[in-house]
């Protein structure tokens, strides 16, 4: 009967299974090794980049903000101007209005009311007067806030009797003092532009009103 020892070949298979794992862990180490070196430059490679366009970004947004603060303050110096050009124009505006005032006057003082003096300041304006009754005032007053087309909210200050002339001349009148604003050139363009355009919205809301009857028939 023959006998084989097998021992070593079992001994140097095992060897060889041993090496050649340790070589795939090798080879494992070192293709992750790569892998992570890859990844690490692209990813070293996308950061720089994005770098570069927050850099760039932050150079623009900072012109931008200097562009910005220029016409901010051409702006500042725009209306600067535009409302010294208007104040021009209210001046030169403004040396019509005693001559505006004193026609809307003639035109809107009742009879009994006798006006002795006028005080304008600024766009206020102070009329003191005789009437002959309290129903002469209340009408002037009435003119003053809806005939007008140059004064507005006019607003009685004082009113008392007192007797004028001496003797038995003397009548009984009363002293009033009415206080009321007065427009500019351009406000009162303004409100007459704003007028116009209310009394085109109600004249076509009957039409809208009657053609929608009319498209129901």
């Amino acid at each position: 009967m023959i006998k084989i020892n097998l021992l070593p070949h079992r001994e140097e298979k095992r060897k060889q299974l041993k090496s050649d794992f340790y070589a795939m862990l090798l080879l494992s180490a070192i293709f992750g090794a790569l892998i992570v070196v890859v990844v690490s430059l692209y990813f070293g490679r996308e950061l720089t980049i994005q770098t570069d366009k927050n850099t760039f970004i932050k150079k623009e947004n900072t012109k931008l903000d200097e562009r910005i603060k220029e016409i901010a303050t051409l702006k500042q110096e725009i209306d600067g101007l535009k409302a010294r050009q208007q104040a021009v124009e209210d001046l030169q505006g403004d040396r019509n209005q005693p001559v505006y005032l004193l026609d809307e006057l003639v035109k809107l003082t009742p009879e009994g009311v006798y006006l002795k003096t006028l005080k304008q300041d600024g766009q206020k304006v102070v009329l003191n007067g005789y009437a002959q009754s309290q129903d002469r005032v209340a009408e002037f007053i009435r003119n003053l806030g809806s005939k007008s087309d140059w004064m507005y909210k006019p607003d009685l200050d004082d009113i008392h009797s007192t007797g004028l002339g001496t003797g038995k001349d003397a009548k009984k009148v009363f002293d009033f003092q009415v206080n009321v604003s007065i427009k500019r050139p351009r406000e009162r363009e303004e409100a007459a532009a704003s007028q116009a355009e209310d009394g085109s919205k109600k004249l076509a809301a009957p039409a809208s009103a009657a053609s929608v009857t009319s498209a129901s028939k």
